[in-house]
């Protein structure tokens, strides 16, 4: 992984300015089992609403640092201002981390700045396939959670994200593919693969939530079947520098519908 440019216990590859502005965009992760939003994941846009690409394809390997430092900094500074009181997920790239511990001093002071508790941050781990070091993932994942993080695996089931991460890597959540989320409620194989996630989650402690839910009947199959907690269109689209509208009287309606559906039956495929 290279040498960390540690002073003082920071990294300095982490610091200096971008040239270019970007800001972040918020979408809830809704929680069925509470009727509630569990946390909102913040995601990278540009100034004006652009896509997150515009931004991204202008972090070249010398901004890699100082880019995913500046995305954790803005992401706490805006759910800060904007009055979240939920859990903040916050994607990272383990290739952006040379030395947990000095990498992650500019998050912690803006955490303190700003009075967001550590137990509030989850780091969803991107870009897996290019982690050639389990050992390093590793080492961060457990770095962070002594400092009171959690962690989540993202796109799990889609690329490189799949089963034998899991023989090296303990995160605390798995965020399943929309590639396996897609057409859950009618297709059988999907269901039989999502079924087996499920239970291997439980047999590993491991919280599981579908990325992608884009429809109320992949949102009925998926609740019904054990997984509470949900991310997608049909919930809400990320917004800039908001947080969206209030979800509680549909997630609620909704959990009761999967109450009534598991009373009668009616869900489960």
């Amino acid at each position: 992984m290279g040498n960390c440019a540690r002073i003082n216990g920071s990294c300095k590859r982490c610091e200096g300015e971008l040239p270019f502005a970007f800001t972040m965009a918020f979408q809830p992760i809704v929680n069925l089992s509470t009727a509630r939003v569990d946390a909102y994941e913040a995601l990278v846009r540009g100034p004006n609403g652009e896509s997150a690409w515009s931004i991204i394809s202008q972090v070249t390997d010398d901004l890699l640092y100082q880019f995913d430092q500046a995305c954790r900094v803005k992401a706490i500074e805006m759910a800060s201002h904007l009055g979240m009181q939920t859990n903040l997920s916050i994607n990272f790239l383990p290739n952006a981390v040379y030395e947990p511990t000095a990498c992650i001093q500019a998050t912690l002071d803006i955490s303190r700045q700003v009075g967001w508790p550590s137990k509030r941050l989850i780091f969803e781990i991107t870009e897996t396939e290019r982690v050639i070091d389990r050992q390093h993932l590793r080492n961060i994942i457990d770095a962070y959670r002594s400092m009171g993080f959690k962690t989540a695996l993202d796109d799990f089931g889609s690329g490189y994200a799949n089963l034998d991460i899991l023989t090296d890597l303990t995160p605390d959540k798995l965020k399943i593919d929309r590639q396996l989320v897609m057409n859950c409620d009618q297709d059988l194989r999907r269901q039989a693969i999502l079924q087996a996630i499920i239970t291997l989650a439980q047999q590993l402690g491991i919280v599981v939530i579908a990325e992608g839910v884009e429809t109320h009947a992949e949102a009925l199959w998926l609740a019904s079947n054990g997984i509470m907690r949900q991310q997608g269109f049909y919930y809400a689209k990320p917004v800039v520098n908001s947080l969206g509208d209030d979800l509680s009287v549909r997630l609620s309606a909704l959990r009761e519908e999967v109450r009534l559906g598991r009373e009668q039956g009616g869900l489960h495929a």
